[in-house]
């Protein structure tokens, strides 16, 4: 009998502490996980000129690169270091490139004020969508072009709006499963995680798609990138999955293959 209690009061202390553990990490998650934003650095790229976009909550700083007349228009979205500068190089390959650029800054990173949310900053997203005509002109195609953190943006953008092409490096399925896996907690049931289930915005996305992964990606893995794929193609949209070879999570621009794909992409939606 007392070993029967013992092994009882052992299963509720640990159902208790990992209710706890549950609770405390939900908290925390959000600040720790989704959003770290460490670097508070704004964007000081020659050729970019910061512009507020007006939102339902407040201002939002973008920084935007007017191209060549007709050329594309790229909404670029990063990656959750928060701050623009650690993508700087992307930004200098499109605007060299003559494209029209409008990269925007997150809430809470980069020296923009707020606090960011998944429903927040896909809002924002929208935002700088519409506000394109007043920002380059959207004169030329529209391509939206996401990085890690920054797919989900993106394709939330092209399912909610009419765009003319999608990129996506190193995409996530559910970035709720990502959490689970390192949390050992259920975070896509449980409430109060914010969850970016990015299937369901690729499951509405019909134009021409451009994924890259790195095929030994640590952080997200290359299968993410294949289901997110099957959920382009099964939607309709034309798909293709460049496979970085030996590619991890960062680093991924000065892989081979990696801009080249993109801008063979690119070049075929401006024909």
């Amino acid at each position: 009998m007392r070993a029967r209690r013992a092994v009882l009061l052992a299963v509720v202390v640990g159902v208790l502490l990992y209710a706890a553990y549950g609770v405390a990490a939900v908290s925390v998650h959000t600040r720790l996980v989704v959003y770290p934003f460490h670097n508070q650095t704004e964007l000081m790229e020659p050729g970019f000129d910061a512009q507020d976009v007006p939102t339902d909550a407040g201002p939002l700083r973008v920084y935007k690169h007017v191209g060549e007349a007709g050329a594309p228009v790229v909404i670029y979205f990063m990656g959750n270091v928060g701050a623009l500068t650690a993508f700087a190089p992307m930004l200098r390959h499109h605007a060299d490139a003559g494209r029209s650029v409008v990269a925007m800054g997150y809430r809470g990173g980069g020296g923009v004020s707020g606090t960011p949310s998944e429903d927040r900053l896909k809002a924002d997203a929208l935002a700088v969508y519409d506000a394109l005509p007043q920002l380059v002109g959207k004169d030329g195609p529209v391509i939206v072009h996401g990085y890690s953190l920054g797919t989900g943006l993106a394709l939330h953008v092209a399912a909610e709006r009419p765009v003319d092409g999608l990129i996506l490096a190193a995409p996530y399925a559910r970035l709720c499963e990502l959490m689970a896996v390192r949390s050992f907690l259920p975070a896509c049931l449980i409430p109060g995680v914010q969850k970016w289930q990015s299937l369901k915005d690729a499951r509405r996305v019909t134009a021409p798609s451009l994924v890259l992964h790195g095929t030994v990606d640590g952080l997200i893995p290359f299968g993410h990138g294949e289901r997110v794929v099957a959920a382009l193609e099964a939607a309709g949209s034309d798909t293709s999955l460049v496979p970085i070879e030996l590619g991890g999570h960062d680093g991924l621009f000065g892989k081979p293959g990696y801009l080249t794909s993109i801008d063979a992409f690119i070049d075929g939606i401006a024909r």
